[in-house]
């Protein structure tokens, strides 16, 4: 469990449109929000033998005029595990508990692609008396609209075991535009909970909260409303739950919150849908299974969380697996899980705050060690979409592209307006080679990357010819700017190289294997020439007194191939440790600022552990300190912890490359030592 203060704590976090989260220390201290800031509100109330009390959100809706809002429960902790969020809450001798799951299982891609979160209330009596109480909840029409200029209308019906309320768009039109900053604003947000005498659903303007903190009678709820404007009057889904005494004994209360896209993505003009209605599950089906699968489901998630907080623990100290826990649901639900029309996973990320884009191959690069370890199907999920499209006359280009298109609509690269000198030839080209032996190893589908050697031949080939040297191009810290000759970015041309022999052979072409492995080797030899400046190795070839963190060396050490030499991997550790600032190392001399996954997998190159925790440590304390209350920011500035940009980005799947490094699935040494000089 975290000790840590999360800039922003996970809540319902499913995908790049159903993620909300609480930006404040208590929850009860703003508004819950969508991941891009925007107010998703929810708000909880208790009455506690007569008084109220809030655990969550605010009671007035409209922030322009001034309330006096009840008395905030006393918030005694809030810890956040992989996938759960606790807070505990005291007041009036009563402790309230209210628990937040995303069962975002990699074992279960059924579970992991279930649009439904929960929200647990566990309430006892913590004085030695008994005590009547309520718990109302509730969530606003803003979950389903991109702007609260827009209208909603909603329903309610309660058949067989379950009180079902929806609310949606007037409009439905499925991903009708693109975009980075804007939310959903087609399909359907549900609240349920479980029929019986002491709960009742309400559908009503948010005004219902005043009613219920006077308590005044609630009105029933009509089956069906008009079009709402959400601005107007602030439509809100409610459940009251009429517990009555309360003693020792723990009372223990569900709510499932859910949301029904209908159309996912476009993909290269096909409407897709969520992996979840692959075999026919209509929306109901999916809420009820919700239900009757959260005990079985719970158990999974705290053995889940379990082993990820132990492995992080062993690899890196209770730090480190702080970051394995803030990080595990962000990384997911920056993603949709899809089927395309041949039946084959869909893993589509979205650039979130960066500029949108969809599929991007450096955003993909460094999420993949989560995945790599759990679940390496998603990672060909990654890999299937670009493949395809530079396999396509629309992709013009020798080198793999940048994305395929802004998501959710992904039907060609929109990136620097496909003119060539915006492109990131040996970056993608490297990153797509690099994704796809990792995969492999990992236990991928070996048979689909062996069908698509034809391409990966051409990128290793554009690599071998213009990598080590790369001309004035981007990488993906494509934030710096253009730079020639770029260091770190020749390094992963090198083992893009390494990666393509690491196919051929698995593959068991042992010729072409060693002599695409011969091809690397020459190339790290000349690498380190180039790259020497005493003490470290520099930024740019030529550029004496220049430096940066060489985090692509790592995929050399996980894949046992030994292309560079441990003695320079030696220095630049202890050049990391020397440039340390209070919040991290930057990323190189340039600026003061870090890329946090690409600092953990720098600090991943070190076999002591005392160095990683050195270098690690300072991101906790990033975290901890940052006034930006975002959630997970790969781009800080290290001397003030401030965020750059970046917010809910899937590359935090790449803090767990230090798990990824030590449980040694990646190591090809034994694949490719023959063909490596037995090194």
């Amino acid at each position: 469990m975290s000790a840590i203060r999360p800039p922003a704590v996970p809540l319902v976090t499913i995908d790049p449109y159903f993620s909300v989260w609480s930006q404040a220390d208590r929850l009860t201290d703003d508004y819950t929000r969508h991941w891009t800031g925007q107010r998703h509100a929810m708000t909880g109330l208790i009455r506690i033998d007569g008084m109220i009390l809030r655990f969550a959100g605010k009671v007035e809706a409209n922030a322009e005029r001034y309330y006096t809002e009840p008395q905030a429960m006393e918030q005694k902790s809030v810890s956040v595990s992989p996938l759960s969020t606790v807070y505990t809450f005291q007041s009036a001798g009563v402790e309230l508990t209210v628990r937040f799951t995303s069962p975002l299982l990699l074992n279960d891609l059924d579970v992991l692609s279930r649009p439904a979160s929960y929200v647990a209330f566990e309430v006892r009596s913590i004085d030695g008396e008994e005590h009547d109480v309520q718990i109302y909840f509730d969530v606003t029409g803003e979950w389903c609209v991109d702007s609260s200029k827009q209208a909603v209308i909603s329903k309610k019906q309660e058949d067989g075991e379950l009180i079902t309320m929806q609310i949606a768009h007037e409009k439905q039109e499925p991903v009708n535009r693109s975009g980075d900053d804007h939310r959903i604003d087609w399909g359907y947000f549900y609240l349920n909970a479980k029929k019986s005498d002491e709960v009742t659903g309400y559908i009503a303007p948010a005004h219902i909260r005043h009613r219920f903190v006077r308590n005044e009678k609630l009105a029933e709820s009509p089956a069906e409303t008009e079009a709402q404007v959400v601005a107007d009057v602030q439509p809100v889904m409610a459940l009251v739950y009429n517990i009555g005494g309360v003693g020792a004994v723990t009372e223990k209360r569900l709510a499932v919150l859910a949301y029904d896209d209908v159309i996912a993505v476009e993909y290269f003009g096909d409407k897709l849908e969520a992996y979840w209605k692959r075999n026919g599950q209509s929306t109901q089906e999916m809420i009820a299974a919700a239900f009757s699968e959260y005990e079985s489901l719970l158990e999974r998630c705290a053995a889940f969380d379990k082993q990820i907080i132990a492995e992080g623990q062993q690899a890196g100290g209770s730090r480190y697996a702080d970051l394995l826990a803030l990080s595990y649901r962000q990384a997911i639900a920056a993603h949709k899980l899809v089927l395309d029309t041949d039946g084959e996973i869909l893993f589509l990320s979205k650039e979130c705050y960066s500029n949108g884009c969809m599929a991007t191959v450096d955003v993909s690069y460094p999420s993949v060690p989560l995945f790599l370890l759990y679940a390496p199907e998603l990672v060909e999920g990654m890999i299937r979409p670009i493949v395809k499209y530079a396999k396509t006359d629309k992709w013009t280009f020798e080198f793999a592209p940048h994305d395929i298109g802004q998501y959710p609509i992904g039907n060609g690269q929109v990136y620097g307006e496909n003119d060539r000198d915006g492109q990131m030839p040996v970056e993608e080209c490297g990153n797509m080679l690099a994704m796809a032996a990792s995969c492999a190893l990992a236990g991928g589908n070996r048979n689909y990357l062996f069908s698509h050697m034809d391409i990966f031949g051409e990128w290793a080939d554009y690599l071998t010819e213009f990598g080590l040297d790369p001309e004035n191009q981007l990488c993906t810290d494509d934030f710096a700017g253009h730079l020639a000759r770029n260091a770190n970015l020749s390094v992963k041309a090198v083992m893009g190289v390494a990666s393509y022999s690491i196919l051929k052979q698995l593959q068991g072409d042992n010729e072409t294997a060693a002599r695409y492995m011969a091809k690397a080797q020459e190339m790290a030899e000349q690498w380190e020439v180039l790259a020497a400046d005493g003490d470290h190795t520099k930024l740019a070839f030529g550029s004496e007194g220049t430096w940066s963190l060489k985090y692509n060396l790592i995929w050399d050490v996980l894949f046992g191939t030994d292309l560079f030499s441990k003695e320079m991997i030696n220095k630049e550790i202890s050049w990391y440790k020397k440039m340390k600032n209070d919040y991290g190392t930057p990323l190189d001399n340039r600026a003061t600022y870090t890329k946090n996954d690409w600092l953990v997998w720098s600090a991943a190159l070190s076999d002591n552990q005392n160095d990683f925790e050195e270098l690690v440590s300072p991101i906790w304390d990033m975290l901890n300190d940052s006034v930006d209350r975002v959630p997970f920011s790969d781009w800080t500035d290290t001397l003030t912890t401030r965020q750059l940009n970046f917010q809910h980005r899937s590359v935090v799947g790449g803090i767990f490359m230090k798990v990824l490094k030590d449980k040694g699935i990646m190591n090809a040494f034994q694949t490719v030592s023959s063909v490596n000089g037995g090194k």
